[in-house]
């Protein structure tokens, strides 16, 4: 069992890398288009700076396409997000309610140094140069 599942490792890992991005994508679409629509009336410069970095990095990472850059962005704006929005409310992320933007942080940190998996477009685009 643990042979299969050592060998099924970096496809889970592409399935994670996949999710991950997915859910990334609609808090930049939400910001962008307001669909579904927002809880609370947010600042300009988190719909236009934050949103379109939300939007297409979660495409990017989504499909696995120049996913060290992305997620190196990505990890950046939730450490960003966490330290100015809620980290001065409280220390501890379940004092300040900012669990979520800690977990992606450290989720696009790791996919920022193992890159796309083997479901990504990356790993498409190298395989061709190599052949």
């Amino acid at each position: 069992m643990v042979k299969i599942l050592s060998k099924l490792e970096p496809v889970f890992y592409s399935f994670m890398r996949i999710v991950v991005g997915f859910l990334f994508f609609w808090h930049g679409f939400q910001k962008l288009f307001n669909f579904p629509g927002a809880a609370h009336e947010m600042p300009a410069h988190v719909q236009y700076i934050a949103g379109p970095i939300e939007f297409f990095g979660g495409i990017f990472i989504m499909l696995g396409l120049a996913t060290r850059i992305s997620a190196f962005l990505a990890c950046g704006l939730m450490a960003f997000a966490y330290w100015m929005v809620h980290g001065p409310q409280a220390l501890l992320p379940i004092q300040n309610r900012g669990e979520l933007a800690v977990i992606y942080c450290f989720v696009f940190l790791v996919i920022f140094a193992r890159g796309g998996g083997p479901l990504s477009l990356d790993n498409i685009f190298r395989k061709s140069k190599k052949a």
